[in-house]
């Protein structure tokens, strides 16, 4: 007999549909949180024999729990351990654990595509085409890659998890692998999927405006409070606004932070390590600890939503060789243009900033970081070259009384 305790998002879930598919009625799965995996493991060392093989995916159980576990193989029982966070590689210190991050051909891994890797290593599945294919759908989109890949059917899996029941999907799912040649979506899915991908660019709008910034620690975040779609919304908040250096995105209802990253340079398991938590480079979460809270709800509460770029500029464009102009709450206007093609610098209330940049992206970094100014419609840059102009000649004129 076989348990296994697996996290309850798709990867998770993923490799419990591999489990059906290689144990069938000889494995009892159950999905947890990350709090709740160390529940399952206590109650399973204390009712269990050691007739039945504990697998743990996609999760990593407390300090107290892996002492435990390793006393439970040395007397002989049955556990095997299989996950992909850099967090857990200590665990690759026991007989009991794989951990993997990246693959040796430098790919990032899943817990679905180890697990797979691991039942056929053992010849405890029959491999198929199916298969393979949702396993890698399930890997692209865990580790964000699909993006990359422009692989939409990754993320349209991720969403059709997230619009039925796991038992619904668990089963829809298992099916088509047992009797079907490759994955596909259904007429039906396909349909629902459609209406799916609207309802979550209305969300995005509409949470995009609810964005504030704030310097925590070393980095510049952005802080939204959003219940659903958070890889979706993170990702393309995270594009919307590159000057940020990660986005917390706050489900108070969960009690829960998650941190989603665009950069390379960033690493968000980092930071939700700081708090408790745990994850990806790119994609992490922790508890909405005492001191979590503070930082991201209480001392950020009161900061007004950063203002969007201008949208149907024709004139005030960025990168423009005329100059692009840029305003900020304090009603300080910020001219960024180029010295040469190499240099850039910001003229700032008419009086140039002492630093120059190698780069537009570069220079309108720095002035988003630090000023929160946002690009300004056409009709104030028209009136802000009148004004320049108008000077310029009365400048002349007095020069020549």
């Amino acid at each position: 007999m076989y348990k296994l305790l697996s996290h309850t998002d798709l990867d998770g879930v993923g490799c419990g549909i591999l489990a059906r598919l290689a144990f069938e009625n000889q494995v009892k799965i159950r999905y947890n949180s990350i709090s709740g995996l160390n529940h399952e493991v206590e109650w399973f060392l204390k009712n269990n024999d050691n007739d039945t093989f504990l697998i743990i995916t996609d999760l990593s159980v407390s300090e107290d729990n892996e002492k435990r576990l390793d006393e439970f193989y040395k007397l002989g029982g049955k556990v095997q351990l299989i996950d992909h966070h850099k967090t857990a590689m200590h665990f690759n210190d026991y007989e009991w654990g794989h951990v993997i991050v990246e693959d040796d051909n430098g790919h990032l891994t899943s817990a679905t595509s180890l697990f797979y890797e691991y039942l056929l290593k053992h010849e405890l599945i029959e491999p198929s085409n199916a298969i393979a294919q949702f396993v890698e759908l399930v890997r692209q989109y865990d580790t964000w890659e699909w993006e990359k890949n422009e692989n939409l059917e990754a993320h349209r899996l991720n969403a059709l998890f997230f619009l039925v029941s796991i038992d619904e999907f668990e089963e829809k799912i298992v099916n088509r692998l047992k009797n079907s040649d490759s994955f596909f979506f259904d007429e039906f899915e396909e349909k629902i999927l459609d209406m799916e991908e609207d309802k979550i660019e209305r969300y995005i709008r509409r949470k995009r405006r609810e964005l504030v910034q704030a310097s925590i620690g070393e980095h510049v975040a952005g802080i939204v409070y959003a219940e659903s779609y958070h890889s979706e919304l993170g990702n393309e908040l995270g594009k919307e606004y590159p000057h940020l250096d990660y986005i917390a995105i706050l489900n108070v209802g969960a009690k829960r932070v998650g941190f989603r990253t665009i950069h390379n340079h960033v690493d968000v398991s980092e930071v939700a390590g700081h708090f408790g938590g745990g994850g990806h480079a790119k994609a992490s979460g922790c508890s909405l600890t005492d001191e979590s809270y503070k930082q991201f709800v209480t001392e950020t509460f009161q900061l007004e939503p950063l203002r969007e770029d201008a949208k149907r500029n024709r004139y005030n464009l960025k990168s423009s060789s005329f100059g692009s102009l840029y305003e900020n709450r304090m009603e300080d206007t910020f001219f960024l243009y180029s010295l040469n093609d190499c240099e850039w610098t910001i003229k700032h209330n008419e009086e140039n900033i002492d630093k120059t940049f190698t780069s537009f992206e570069e220079a309108e970094n720095f002035l988003k970081r630090n000023y929160e100014a946002w690009l300004v419609r056409d009709d104030t840059f028209v009136n802000y070259l009148m004004d320049y102009v108008k000077n310029i000649k009365q400048n002349e004129e007095s020069k020549h009384l």
